[in-house]
């Protein structure tokens, strides 16, 4: 934006490159842009380690200028890359007031402006790369039909206005690929407009140009007609290139969006700052023309006054000449006596008339610089409302961002929420988990102390088994024949003469005759049923009956 104020002070030597190429682009030398996938951030250089990979071996990492080549070469990439893949998405041919469209020229004119060298004017210093852009003409004949058709436009009055219409008939005629890698191949001829270390006189260009080859497959119709491009503001929206990284739901990349949103989040601060400073600066600037309107107001005031006394006096000096001449005639028709005083006032006259074109040259003079202050108070109420118009849409700009700090803000604080929420989560399964494998220790030892005593118990049972297994036998042998000799010939149930005892109840455990041992119930002991007594049955009913279900 520097070629809207006309710089009243001549840089130094040692400060030339730096001052220049802050005033080109808005990026600090403290702050390196960086362009991570789809991401748009910005790092302090105290907080990161550079690294020479980006630029040559023979440069400073912390060359502001190399920094600034390497922010303009990243948001053109990000500029191209949107450009392009919403185009496609969109589908048709793209028009004057498509939103991305507009972003890569102004980034464009970013990188094309560089590292300009500074032209001194009647106003001041002004730079533009209408001059390196006409080279094209010269290199391939083709491009004249694009720089006659600029120059033939109406309503373009400044050499800014000019370049930026080449820009847009070039995008258009699909060369303008084509177009940059000539201009960049000739860096003997643009060592005259650019400075050495400008993105143009280095790699950062050549690389740009090998980007805007994917713009051939854009159709643009671009009216230049009514478009005011003499007067636009060249300022990115670095909203459009913020996105949301909410496209993986997998909870080991939590971490890392959080840390991406708070990167976006210090990035949207951090330039709000830098653009809050931006407008004060402007500011400033403003009530300082306003001061010198009214100070150049104030001395034309004084000129004007200057003019028309001086125009009173020659007045005045004609009317006094006028009558010492008829003085004069008068005394000569009198008397030749007087030939000394008439030569006095000859004298006297050839003074008044010497004073009268003195004063004719002074009015001469001062409407001269009447004409050229009040060419200069139009310039200046011009330079004002350019700035009012770029202070508003700064200010816009300001609002905008403030915006998407309230929406980073709250995207931080829900994170922020979930992450405590996971972590208590974590915390009460960690705690289950330690209850879980005390409780797991426990019958572990339980397990092991139970295998103990088993392992007792069958030794103990095998000891038992030598020392009286044979004496056991023995006994239920002996108790099989009492039991035989004990057995009653009759039914005890109903006790007829001619029952047998065959069956015996497995219930009670009662022999009885078969008429007397045929009902059958599940007992207790078996799922299936079993042959049981009339009394056993009859008993088991009505215990089954009262046990509820």
């Amino acid at each position: 934006m520097s070629d809207l104020t006309p710089q009243s002070e001549t840089p130094t030597p040692t400060t030339d490159k730096i001052t220049q190429a802050a005033r080109e682009t808005i990026y600090l030398c403290n702050f390196r842009v960086s362009v991570d996938g789809e991401w748009l951030c910005l790092r302090e250089l105290n907080d990161i380690s550079l690294t020479p990979d980006p630029e040559p071996a023979h440069e400073d990492p912390k060359d502001p200028i190399a920094i600034e080549r390497l922010n303009l070469m990243n948001m053109a990439k990000l500029s191209i890359k949107g450009l392009i893949e919403s185009a496609l998405n969109l589908g048709r041919t793209l028009d004057s007031d498509y939103a991305p469209l507009q972003q890569f020229f102004v980034v464009m004119e970013h990188c094309l402006k560089h590292g300009l060298k500074t032209k001194k004017t009647f106003l001041g210093q002004n730079k533009s790369f209408w001059g390196a852009l006409e080279l094209v003409e010269k290199l391939t004949p083709e491009a004249g039909e694009i720089t006659a058709s600029v120059k033939d436009l109406p309503g373009l009055k400044t050499p800014l206005g000019r370049g930026r219409a080449w820009l847009r008939l070039a995008l258009m005629q699909k060369k303008l690929s084509d177009y940059m890698k000539t201009i960049i191949n000739r860096k003997d001829l643009l060592s005259e407009f650019y400075e050495p270390n400008a993105l143009m006189m280095e790699e950062e260009g050549a690389v740009i140009a090998g980007l805007l080859v994917g713009l051939n497959v854009i159709d643009a119709n671009l009216c230049m007609k009514g478009e005011d491009l003499d007067s636009q503001v060249g300022v990115i929206d670095f909203s459009m290139y913020l996105k949301d990284g909410g496209h993986s739901s997998k909870s080991a990349e939590g971490d890392g969006q959080i840390t991406a949103i708070l990167d976006q989040k210090n990035y949207v601060e951090e330039l709000n700052r830098h653009l809050s400073a931006s407008v004060n600066n402007l500011q400033a600037k403003v009530d300082a023309l306003e001061k010198s309107n009214t100070k150049l107001t104030e001395e034309l005031a004084v000129a004007n006054n200057r003019i028309i006394t001086l125009q009173e006096d020659v007045e005045r000096v004609k009317e006094e000449s006028s009558y010492q001449l008829e003085s004069r005639k008068a005394v000569r028709s009198d008397s030749a006596a007087d030939g000394q005083a008439l030569g006095e006032t000859r004298k006297q006259l050839k003074e008044e008339t010497l004073l009268r074109l003195d004063v004719e040259k002074e009015l001469e003079v001062q409407i001269g610089m009447k004409q050229e202050m009040e060419l200069s108070m139009k310039m200046l109420e011009k330079d004002i409302c350019e700035k009012q118009d770029a202070l508003v849409e700064l200010r816009q700009q300001l609002e905008d961002l403030r915006a998407i700090n309230q929406q980073l803000i709250h995207k931080s604080q829900s994170a922020d929420a979930s992450s405590k929420q996971k972590s208590e989560v974590v915390a009460r399964l960690e705690e289950k988990i330690n209850q879980m494998s005390g409780t797991v220790k426990q019958l572990e030892t339980r397990c092991k102390q139970a295998e103990r005593e088993r392992d007792l118990a069958l030794e103990a049972n095998r000891l038992f088994k030598q020392e009286f297994g044979d004496k056991i036998e023995s006994l239920q042998d002996e108790v099989e024949q009492l039991r035989k000799h004990s057995e009653p010939s009759l039914c005890t149930m109903c006790e007829q003469a001619d029952s047998l005892l065959k069956t015996k109840c497995k219930n009670c455990g009662g022999v009885f005759c078969e008429s007397c041992v045929s009902k059958e119930l599940p007992l207790p002991s078996s799922i299936l049923p079993e042959t049981v007594c009339t009394t056993c049955y009859s008993h088991l009913l009505q215990q089954y009956a009262s046990t509820p279900t």
